[in-house]
């Protein structure tokens, strides 16, 4: 009986190791992939969710894979904590050893902040951005005939092709009509990593977090 014992823990330990051996394999080459579809200059920190891990190798399905991009720029915009997600990753395990799997995930999601710097950097001349609550604030001062005139407005921001647009209402200090000339466009006119679309953005203390998602993504090598 203790020998049987001895066995089996002496069994478990090596599946153990084996597993972690396989996982770290794996996570390696996910980390390569995903950084030719991002067009990365180095391979992200990966993590594959879940244990055992074997269980998923052979089925050739990961149910969650985790990465981390840091800070990267895309139509000259810096993205500060671009976080993503792989959902249902297809990977047959022999298919992977010889470098030949067509790795797909059924879902992607990416979520990234643009800090208040970078909003403020592409607000119209004199313009300056700063939070309040749950909203922007633009202030500054803004043509009228041949005087500028100060103003404050509050900023809803819409997700639009081509990028995120800041559009002031709420206006004071000067005609609604010069509303126009402190809305503007943040860009990214679809150079996001994986083709992701912007579904949501949120307000937060650093600036604006913006979600994304893509489906049916390859991840080729």
């Amino acid at each position: 009986m203790r020998k049987l014992v001895i066995f089996l823990i002496v069994l478990i330990v090596l599946l153990v190791a084996v597993d972690r051996v396989a996982v770290a394999g794996v996570e390696r080459d996910l980390a390569n992939r995903i950084a030719a579809a991002a067009d990365l200059s180095g391979p992200p920190t990966v993590s594959i969710e879940g244990v055992p891990f074997l269980t998923q190798a052979v089925s050739g399905r990961y149910p969650e894979v985790r990465f981390d991009l840091g800070t990267l720029s895309y139509a000259g915009v810096p993205i500060k904590n671009l976080h993503g997600a792989a959902y249902n990753v297809t990977a047959p395990l022999a298919d992977v050893l010889q470098n030949t799997a067509d790795i797909r995930a059924e879902r992607l999601a990416v979520t990234g902040t643009l800090t208040s710097a970078t909003i403020d950097k592409f607000a119209p001349r004199g313009v300056k951005i700063s939070g309040k609550g749950e909203r922007l604030v633009a202030s500054g001062e803004v043509p009228v005939g041949a005087e500028r005139k100060k103003f404050t407005a509050e900023l809803r921001v819409e997700v639009v092709d081509g990028g995120l647009k800041l559009v002031a209402e709420k206006i004071d200090g000067v005609p609604d009509i010069l509303a126009q000339f402190v809305t503007y466009t943040i860009p990214f006119k679809g150079e996001l990593p994986f083709n992701v679309k912007i579904t949501k953005v949120a307000n937060v203390p650093d600036g604006l977090e913006f979600s994304a998602e893509a489906k049916d993504v390859p991840l080729r090598g």
